[in-house]
């Protein structure tokens, strides 16, 4: 696979990437409707937002359009099909390919693409215009952390216009493999998979499918294809007894990939389409109070992670970094991240995927609850969940958090609903994975109950979190933060409590340009408040989890474990011996926690190395 494909589970060769420079015009009262208008005097670096310095604008006040132009070379297709993708531009986009419009698209965090064949000119030069609309006060849209201030404050931060994922051209035949699905039945041994074909109906074609894990052929078929769509599920031999069922299992410690080759062939068994993908074989899920991998209890350990670079923001600066930010957090001995109001690049998922991440997949919040921002956020979640399906790494999915976009549900019966009904979509457009309705408190609708408490002091933690008695309590009279945890009738044990938010620490004094929850004043206290909260909330006797916050200081958010260029506060070794507890088990050293540490103690040595001093 190409080292930066931006679609790692439909992977095709014939791809070019159009970052890089693009002519750039800045539009503040969105005064130009169509490209002839437009003045071009400045060049973006594409793919980064407006807003950063790596984009060479570094633009930091209000604009409502964005116009960006972009040339490339004429291409022979020779009967095949030309198509443009965007993995990302916040918020709309208008797409003009040579003065034709191909394209109209709402939504800044999901990818879209059109086939752009038919605007092709014989000129040596081919223009793609795009235009991006990004109202910087509209509350009504999915925002996630951006700010509707001019300056950033508290835990918003810097805003994401225009153009800020990869922009790609790919070269499909005229019949091509459009989509693909993976969803795994781990106590059936079987792969189910949903592929849909770009073709006419009466079409005759097949689809041959290989599955692999290593050089063991796992299954290797062919399916007619019917009304361009495969639907099958593929069997797979039962391994037997738990040591050879474990090794094809994917889990952080083994994160075992099937590979998988599709060929699409006409009537006469040409192949005239081919990819590469991956699946797994997994299963997550929820029983009693517990999550719960592949059937057994696991407890999750995870980080709070908003994905922020110093000088690209949301986009990574490039792959090597999205791959380091995973390492980086199995090094600090968390077994996840909840990925925070934001919608991970796909390669990001790749590198959970591979190197063995659970990953919780969040909505970026709206702040208004209107029928347009209902309209827009679930459009838009439909279209995410979509893309992401199919990675391994995703456990959980997020739609809402702290009631942002539902302010009023403890009152509001249609907002209750509103977080009730896109519960029970997700469910149903995936029925493998546990969905928290509303993580932080208020859960009217949640396989999971996520609580953020924020609590600086370890005792207060540990009085709250120690025993069965405090479980009862928290959940009928604690209001952590001020909220009820459930609304309606509290029922006990009846899911597993995940404190999903706690810690925020920020190691700094500086009250007046620095935010967190809490603060140290020197490495040393900032060592010992973490050790200590994290210890409480091990030792808890109830909770099936926690997620500290957070991964990396995040502009003037500076409560990471990390500095925002990714240099620890503390050593990376003290944290993953605080997440990983005592090594001593009824007066032995447990030798899967000693195989644990000597991986990670040598993944630190390596990081170390590429760390900044």
């Amino acid at each position: 696979m190409s080292p930066d494909y931006p679609r790692p589970l439909l992977h095709r060769k014939s791809w070019h990437s159009l970052n890089g420079l693009w002519d750039f015009t800045l539009d503040p009262e969105h005064q130009w409707q169509q490209p002839p208008d437009v003045p071009w005097s400045q060049q973006i670096e594409v793919p980064f937002a407006p807003e950063t310095s790596r984009s060479g604008i570094a633009f930091e006040g209000f604009c409502r359009a964005f116009w960006y132009r972009r040339r490339f070379d004429r291409i022979d297709l020779a009967g095949d099909k030309l198509l443009l993708h965007f993995e990302a531009v916040d918020y709309s986009a208008t797409v003009w390919v040579n003065g034709h419009i191909a394209q109209v698209h709402e939504g800044g965090y999901s990818p879209f693409e059109c086939e752009i064949s038919p605007f092709l000119t014989s000129d040596e030069l081919q223009e793609i215009v795009v235009l991006a609309e990004d109202e910087p006060a509209d509350l009504g849209k999915p925002r996630g952390k951006q700010d509707w201030h001019l300056k950033p404050h508290s835990i918003w931060y810097p805003r994401t216009s225009g153009i800020w994922r990869t922009v790609w051209l790919e070269r499909v035949p005229r019949r091509y493999l459009r989509s693909l699905l993976w969803s795994p039945n781990r106590e059936r041994w079987e792969i189910a998979m949903e592929v849909h074909v770009e073709a006419e109906p009466e079409d005759q074609l097949s689809l041959e499918v290989q599955l692999s894990s290593g050089a063991e052929i796992l299954a290797h078929d062919t399916y007619s294809v019917n009304n361009c769509e495969v639907n099958r599920r593929v069997s797979l031999s039962d391994p037997g007894i738990d040591d050879f069922r474990n090794e094809l299992l994917w889990s952080p410690e083994h994160p075992t990939l099937i590979g998988a080759s599709l060929t699409l062939r006409d009537a006469l068994g040409t192949a005239i389409d081919e990819v590469e993908s991956y699946t797994a074989i997994r299963s997550v899920g929820v029983q009693g109070d517990r999550f719960v991998l592949n059937g057994r209890p696991l407890q999750l350990q995870m980080v709070l992670d908003q994905g922020y670079w110093p000088d690209t923001g949301l986009t990574a600066p490039d792959d090597h970094a999205l791959r380091r930010d995973v390492e980086l957090v199995k090094a600090m001995g968390f077994n996840g991240v909840r990925k925070h109001q934001k919608v991970e690049d796909a390669r990001y998922l790749y590198w959970a995927d591979k190197l063995g991440l659970l990953v919780w997949g969040e909505m970026p919040s709206a702040y208004r609850y209107t029928r347009t921002s209902i309209n827009r956020l679930i459009k838009e979640w439909l279209a995410i969940m979509e893309r992401d399906l199919s990675h391994p790494s995703i456990i959980a999915w997020v739609p809402f958090n702290e009631s942002w976009g539902v302010p009023d549900l403890p009152d509001s019966a249609a907002q209750r609903h509103y977080v009730q009904a896109l519960y029970h979509v997700t469910k149903t457009i995936d029925p493998t994975r546990p969905v928290i309705g509303n993580d932080g408190w208020e859960s009217v609708a949640t396989d999971l109950i996520g609580i953020h408490d924020y609590d600086p002091d370890p005792a207060r933690i540990a009085a709250r979190y120690g025993s069965h008695d405090a479980e009862s309590n928290l959940l009928t009279r604690e209001r952590p933060a001020g909220r009820l945890l459930i609304l309606g009738e509290p029922r006990v044990a009846a899911h597993p409590l995940i404190l999903s938010e706690f810690g925020g620490i920020a190691l700094s004094n500086d009250e007046s340009s620095t935010w967190g929850y809490s603060r140290c004043a020197t490495p040393e206290q900032f060592r010992e408040r973490f050790h200590a909260l994290i210890a409480a909330v091990r030792a808890s006797l109830f909770l099936a989890g926690y997620c500290y916050t957070q991964f990396t200081d995040a502009y003037q958010e500076t409560n990471g474990l990390l500095y925002a260029d990714r240099t620890p506060k503390i050593p990376i070794r003290e944290i993953a011996q605080a997440n990983l507890g005592t090594p001593m088990r009824d007066g032995r050293v447990d030798s899967l926690w000693r195989e644990r540490l000597m991986e990670l103690q040598h993944r630190i040595a390596q990081l170390a190395e590429e760390t900044p001093s």
